[in-house]
């Protein structure tokens, strides 16, 4: 990756559950003109064609202000150039072949819960990894939380850029500063902290002034 896209991924926006495509449009937007500089479409009620629609509309607002923008297992919406890359699940196409249909056309991310699926992930290609539930989550409903101390440990393992997701917001990333530097994750990833937020531009800002005293 290159040290622009690493420096976008210090706050990434999932958008799971936002709804209907003209909401999650407008509160991806102001959240960009507040900062955030990463976006992932995570929409699986979507389309192909609704999906291809809200990347069309986004894709512009991102690439003003060098950000990025993924689109959950679609590599098709990625590859006709909608979208910047893709984030990878363990349900979507492996790592390893997204990697030689993409090339370095497109930046890919893998999600990933442990020792071993961050080492597959780097071996694979992957360009980064989303490693979680940092903390219990609503969206990983039964999953254990790896917690800060554990995080770190596998974040000082892996053999490429690593974010932290699961249950964070402004309040949590405090914690993020007692965390040695190659322990620490190029960013966080956020879903209800925008997308339940009352004025997700002021959630965006509180979550970036809170990396930034952390260090992030």
């Amino acid at each position: 990756m290159q040290p622009h896209e690493v420096a976008a991924l210090r706050l990434l926006f999932v958008t799971e559950g936002l709804g209907k495509p003209e909401w999650i449009a407008r509160t991806v937007e102001r959240a960009v003109a507040a900062g955030l500089r990463a976006v992932q479409l995570r929409e699986k009620d979507l389309t192909a064609a609704q999906l291809r629609d809200l990347s069309v509309r986004l894709r512009p607002a991102l690439d003003e202000v060098g950000g990025l923008l993924f689109v959950n297992d679609r590599l098709d919406v990625a590859l006709a150039g909608h979208a910047h890359g893709v984030q990878l699940g363990h349900h979507s196409l492996p790592v390893a072949e997204a990697r030689k249909l993409a090339g370095r056309k497109l930046v890919l991310g893998a999600s990933t819960h442990d020792a071993a699926q961050l080492e597959a992930a780097a071996e694979q290609g992957a360009d980064f990894a989303l490693l979680s539930p940092l903390h219990a989550t609503g969206s990983k409903p039964g999953a254990t939380p790896l917690g800060v101390q554990k995080a770190a440990a596998l974040t000082r393992a892996a053999r490429l850029p690593v974010l932290w997701l699961g249950g964070i917001d402004h309040r949590h990333i405090a914690a993020i500063a007692d965390v040695d530097g190659d322990s620490r994750p190029v960013g966080v990833a956020v879903r209800g902290a925008i997308s339940k937020a009352r004025d997700p531009a002021a959630e965006t800002t509180r979550i970036l002034a809170a990396l930034d005293a952390a260090g992030l």
